[in-house]
């Protein structure tokens, strides 16, 4: 593991870099004047194409590595040094995108003869902010680092903390009060405090980030911001698509939304939850009503069939976290992927230090050199950690496939597909064949209320966040593209039409509920998630086609398939040197290229057929 130098304010590792910057700047003075903003290029010339892109590659490579390490290093060990260092990193990485938007922006990348080249430079010309004049560029990246300051702050005070002294409560207390706690005084009061103290304190500063990204938008030549966002991917009817998805999964969704209602009228009463409307976001047990686990005891089908939870076992076969790391390797290399690196082992954090704060939120880094590959995760001995660690690995195995792509392609084929095969992933160990296979779960996997137990369990996680991921970035395309006027009443008709979710208190346009969510105020892309959610269930039913698998979907383990192994290291490899369309090619064998949500609907198929049945006599709504 990696443990910071801290002899010096400015290590010889950070000049290196700031050397190597200028070297890049002075090459790029030769091509495009410093002052270009959103001119159109016209240089055509397939050999300094060629020669930009090799350069690109090599300094981009070298900035992801430099700034990669500062990020581990400070998420390893959170001390202010380390944090300053880390932020002149980042400084540094924005100005080289800048200066790279504005090298690439010197040919008119539309009538390069080679198509590789063409789409290279599309990738680098029509991302990013870099057409932004410097004095908005450095503004909208102080308007972000400013409303995620603001978020990282709020502090809430506890419930009946009359004297109001100790109003030290931060997200992660927050996020336990409101899976833990069923006092719907309680869990109003955790709601209301965490939504105002977000979103009001950032909304000025929320508005002008919407002004200024929509300008840097249309400098790119598009509509707005939200088409932008978009445009990643390379679908003009992406909208469309998606919307199509979500309609085929809303029957399911109603019949789940449904019997979850009726369980939560029986918890709350009619005066908290009223039997045929919607549900107050506040007990649903997560501060953004995004996934409903945290309720499972409450809503649960046959609550004295056991939960399939191997905790107990693990810890009684004496599981350790470097023994669940070796296990999850060993489930990549029975389908015939690859061990881990020795870096991987010598470099990762597989447990908590004692000695120093570090970030435990579980993360897999690629060091961009081709070499060093790390997990960081606080592992305990928990069957949550064991499926997250098969995760994490996953996206290590990702890494490693696409490793050998240009640094522009070394990433998913799209902004889901990472997520996505890293879910399929877990779908195929988290399920009891697998872990009764592995040695862990000795009940019987065919028991029909082991089954159907198991199935709610993953609705709630899965099945409840759909409209939630869907609508998160419906709600920002809105915003780019009608303006700042109505945001919070858009953002809760959006949350009642899709999920069925409303507020346990009056709201107003006084406040950003949105921005309670991390990703809207640091400017992440959500839509991602959603279509992350559609493709693990489309890439785990080919996989577990490909390793002969019969029987419910749900049920499937991938385990020792060779098939299935030579599959995933086929999507792997290309990385997004392909549209994602021709990835679904690859993967199904050519027999279709669309994203669907159909294989998520045959892996709840049983369930489906169980809720219509309890819900019979049942008012039908939810989203």
């Amino acid at each position: 593991m990696m443990v910071p130098f801290e002899g010096c304010e400015k290590s010889v590792r950070y000049y290196l870099v700031q050397v190597l910057f200028i070297f890049w700047y002075w090459g790029s003075v030769k091509n495009v004047e410093a002052d270009v903003v959103a001119s159109v290029g016209t240089n055509v010339n397939l050999g300094e194409a060629l020669q930009f892109l090799r350069e690109y590659d090599l300094e981009a490579s070298r900035m992801c590595f430099t700034v990669g390490t500062s990020q581990w290093i400070y998420a390893t060990n959170m001390t202010d040094f380390n944090k300053r260092r880390m932020v002149e990193e980042q400084v540094l990485k924005a100005k080289f995108d800048k200066l790279t938007w504005s090298r690439a922006m010197a040919f008119d990348w539309t009538k390069i003869p080679d198509p590789m080249v063409r789409r290279h430079l599309k990738f680098l010309v029509t991302s990013g902010r870099g057409s932004l004049p410097d004095e908005k560029y450095n503004e909208i990246h102080h308007l972000i680092s400013e409303m995620k300051d603001i978020y990282a702050h709020v502090r809430v005070c506890p419930y009946d903390n009359n004297d109001k002294i100790y109003c030290d409560l931060e997200l992660e207390d927050l996020s336990e009060i409101m899976a833990k706690s069923r006092n719907p005084l309680e869990l109003a009061h955790v709601w209301k405090e965490w939504h105002d103290k977000t979103g009001p304190p950032m909304k000025n500063k929320f508005m002008r980030y919407v002004e200024i990204a929509n300008q840097a938008s249309k400098f790119n030549g598009f509509q707005d911001a939200g088409e932008e966002m978009r445009y990643l991917y390379e679908d003009a009817d992406f909208e469309n698509v998606v919307a199509e998805t979500f309609q085929r999964l809303q029957p399911l969704y109603k019949e789940f939304f449904t019997y979850v209602r009726k369980k939560l009228v029986k918890q709350y009463g009619p005066n908290v939850v009223r039997p045929e409307g919607p549900l107050p976001a506040h007990i649903l047990g997560n501060i953004w009503a995004q996934d409903w686990s945290n309720i499972e005891n409450i809503v649960t089908p046959y609550p004295n069939t056991p939960k399939i939870d191997v905790t107990d076992e693990m810890r009684r076969q004496g599981f350790t976290p470097l023994r669940i790391f070796q296990m999850s390797e060993e489930f990549f290399t029975s389908l015939g992927l690859k061990p881990m690196p020795p870096e991987f082992w010598r470099h990762s954090m597989i447990e908590k230090p004692v000695n120093r704060k570090v970030q435990c939120t579980a993360s897999a880094w690629d060091f961009c050199n081709r070499l060093d590959y790390r997990i960081k995760q606080c592992t305990e001995v928990q069957m949550k950690d064991l499926i997250t660690s098969h995760h994490e690995m996953a996206h290590i195995q990702y890494y490693l496939y696409y490793a050998d792509q240009p640094y522009l392609y070394r990433d998913g084929a799209n902004p889901g597909f990472h997520e996505g095969i890293a879910n399929a992933i877990s779908l195929s160990v988290y399920n009891p064949t697998h872990l009764h296979l592995v040695g862990l779960f000795n009940n019987d996997t065919t028991d029909y209320e082991t089954n159907m137990k198991f199935l709610f369990g993953m609705a709630l996680g899965k099945l409840a966040y759909a409209p939630y991921a869907y609508l998160v970035d419906l709600w920002r395309y809105e915003i780019f593209r009608n303006g700042v006027s109505n945001m919070n009443s858009d953002w809760w008709q959006l949350r009642i039409k899709f999920q069925g979710v409303v507020p346990p208190i009056p709201r107003s346009e006084q406040h950003l509920d949105a921005a309670a969510k991390r990703h809207i105020p640091a400017d992440m892309p959500y839509m991602k998630y959603y279509v992350a959610l559609l493709l693990e269930f489309q890439i785990f039913e080919v996989l577990c086609n490909a390793a002969g698998h019969t029987g419910p979907l749900h049920s499937c383990d991938i385990y020792r398939s060779r098939e299935a192994g030579r599959i995933l290291s086929d999507i792997m490899t290309v990385g997004r040197s392909k549209h994602w369309k021709d990835v679904l090619r690859i993967l199904t064998k050519g027999k279709s290229n669309k994203l669907s949500s159909d294989s998520m609907i045959k892996y709840f198929q049983p369930l489906y057929i169980w809720l219509k049945v309890q819900n019979k006599n049942e008012k039908l709504s939810g989203g």
